[in-house]
């Protein structure tokens, strides 16, 4: 057995025992628990209101749902999951009515689901109705064949690539005219003319801020030129929705496959169901179906006891109700080719690039965003479909969700944009940031891209107001601020670091309406605990009400849901603080990156230093802290 298929091998076996784990999390959240216990796992919202009903344009059924005020428990909602919306009518089974589905958007209290049904349940505007998660045992399955497609491919492209991704096969290229577009940068243009060079494979690395969303539309926008369509795929439905609707932007035809996580209309109109909806044969289908339904109904009709004459009729009925829906399925067949035939960009998940509907194509290019936040049995499934792959990514911000601390500690963590980077001569990083101030930027650029980063001149010096510090970190050393453990979820927390950064927050925003009283500035406040975020959302709830006369749009929330997104100030509370310097969950780098380079023009850090000093990534930021004047001693704000 050759070293790759023992290495891809290995990855099956870590992705079968991430699945036992997550089976056995689920079933541990929902066996023999009841619904307040589900609901405080975060795997329950109930009871909830029902909002509204209404058909998107592609006519599927959306629910919006809010739970009440006084649940305020986290919860593992997010789009794409998949759901059961059930009544159980004041009993605790909740199979006694239910509907599957998936979830589009999930807030702090509201959610809008999209039904796996085109009619309404009649129980759904009564009482007792609730919503929980449903384990999603088939994006395993799909992984495991992909892996197992791969170990023993039929075609020797697949073998090509395989090898050059994970083996000693070198990536080739064929050089061709340079392309210079004005609206990319010089590093931008080279990782443009990398992907058209590129015969196998081509990596795009892309730091924070860098534009590789945007360098990635031109590159498949200029692909376009010479392909019919491509194949688009990311891990999660956040990101590849941003893709498409960028794409679309470009007036590209683009097919969205799968559940979008959003539900704008802008959105929805490149959806399969609307793109069905709007198809010139679409009012066909529609009577087709309509006409199978009345005959089945009718059908229906006839009772047990009835005679000769009656059963012959009802078995016509049925004969012909039977015709109608073969009818329609050919006639659904015909439109789905349709539009995929005519598409220039099939855009899905990773995991929804194994739809039925295009599980047959092939693609001469397939681009795959975000590919190092993606496991990598699940990277795997759209490049058996693929010629040529571009893979894009930043293996130094947030890795995958994995379940099984044994998978990951194993290796199922390393994805394979990782591997390929490592073992490939094939990537370009992009180098010109164009989101933040460059003493925000310094720290990331030197701890985790050779110092290769650069700020772009729109972005180089600009704060808030004049003279206002770019960063900030609060020492709370020697204070006494010691970090406590919630009995329930066992996270962390720490409230007087949260009150002291309250009492930072309402300083500085006092200083900015008397130096820019008319500025409109957009604030994040995180942290990796869910604890100090939820004790963070408490107390800063009504402090915006104390400066009215200030724009400020203020966010609270975990590191995580801040990956991609931005904000003109940023607040991290890093919470830990003993005395034998166990700092856990900040000991992920990685997603102290993601936290620290979401501020454009300041970034205010509270932490104890004798407890992170100690820790390398910790103490040289400490370094960088003091080397551009950016430590300030907690004592200063308490006095």
């Amino acid at each position: 057995m050759s070293g790759v298929i023992k290495e891809l091998n290995k990855t099956l076996q870590l992705l079968r025992k991430e699945k036992e784990e997550d089976l056995h999390q689920y079933k541990r959240k929902m066996a023999s628990t009841s619904i307040v216990e589900r609901r405080k796992e975060g795997v329950c919202w109930y009871p909830v209101n029902v909002e509204r009903t209404h058909y998107d344009s592609g006519e599927r059924l959306l629910v919006k749902i809010s739970r009440p005020r006084e649940h305020t428990e986290s919860h593992l909602f997010q789009s794409g999951k998949l759901i059961s919306l059930f009544s159980n009518s004041a009993h605790n089974n909740e199979e006694i009515n239910a509907i599957t589905g998936v979830v589009n958007q999930a807030g702090e209290k509201e959610m809008i689901i999209t039904l796996n049904d085109d009619t309404e349940p009649e129980w759904l505007n009564k009482s007792h109705v609730g919503v929980q998660l449903l384990f999603d045992e088939n994006a395993y399955l799909e992984m495991e064949r992909a892996l197992n497609i791969v170990m023993d491919p039929k075609d020797e492209r697949l073998a090509l690539l395989r090898n050059i991704m994970l083996g000693d096969e070198d990536a080739t290229f064929t050089e061709r005219t340079a392309i210079n577009l004005p609206q990319l940068n010089e590093s931008q243009n080279k990782a443009l003319n990398t992907i058209a060079q590129a015969n196998e494979l081509a990596i795009v690395h892309g730091p924070p801020g860098t534009g590789k969303t945007t360098t990635l539309v031109e590159s498949i926008s200029y692909t376009l030129k010479s392909e019919k369509q491509v194949l688009v795929c990311a891990p999660s439905n956040a990101a590849i929705d941003l893709l498409a609707e960028k794409l679309g932007e470009k007036d590209l035809i683009v097919v969205r496959i799968g559940h979008p996580a959003r539900v704008t209309d802008e959105l929805l109109s490149i959806t399969m169901d609307a793109r069905i909806a709007h198809h010139p044969n679409y009012k066909d289908l529609k009577a087709v179906k309509k006409q199978a339904d009345e005959y089945y109904r009718t059908a229906m009709k006839y009772k047990r006891n009835f005679g000769h004459e009656e059963r012959q009729q009802r078995r016509l009925l049925l004969q012909e109700s039977g015709k109608l829906r073969k009818e329609a399925d050919h006639l659904q067949y015909y439109i789905t080719n349709d539009i995929l035939s005519n598409a220039q960009v099939i855009a899905c998940t990773m995991v929804g690039a194994s739809n039925y509907m295009i599980r047959d194509r092939r693609f001469n290019v397939v681009f795959i965003d975000e590919a190092a936040q993606g496991l990598e049995p699940a990277t795997w499934i759209p490049i058996t479909k693929a010629n040529k792959v571009v893979l894009a990514g930043d293996h130094c911000q947030l890795p995958p969700t994995i379940k099984s601390f044994e998978s990951a500690k194993e290796g199922l963590d390393e994805t394979l944009f990782e591997k390929a980077i490592k073992r490939n001569h094939a990537d370009v990083m992009l180098r010109e940031q164009y989101r933040m101030h460059e003493f925000i930027m310094g720290f990331s650029s030197r701890y985790f891209y050779s110092n290769k980063l650069q700020a772009n001149e729109m972005v180089r010096d600009w704060q808030v107001f004049k003279d206002d510090r770019n960063v900030e970190f609060i020492d709370t050393a020697g204070c006494g601020f010691f970090e406590q453990v919630d009995k329930e979820t066992k996270s962390s927390f720490n409230p007087e670091e949260a009150d002291l950064m309250l009492k930072h927050y309402r300083a500085y925003l006092d200083l900015m309406s008397e130096m820019k009283p008319e500025a409109t500035v957009s604030i994040g406040i995180i942290s990796p605990y869910k604890a100090q975020v939820s004790l963070l959302q408490n107390i800063f709830k009504d402090v915006s009400k104390e400066h009215e006369g200030l724009k400020t749009k203020v966010a609270v929330n975990t590191i995580d849901s801040f990956q991609g997104q931005e904000r003109d100030v940023i607040y991290i509370s890093l919470v830990r603080s003993n005395e034998k310097g166990m700092i856990g969950f900040l000991s992920d780098t990685r997603r102290m990156n993601v936290a620290m380079t979401r501020a454009r023009k300041k970034l205010v850090i509270v932490g104890d230093s004798a407890t992170i000093g100690q820790h390398k990534f910790y103490s040289q930021f400490l370094d960088y802290v003091n080397e551009i004047g950016a430590y300030r001693s907690a004592f200063e704000l308490m006095y």
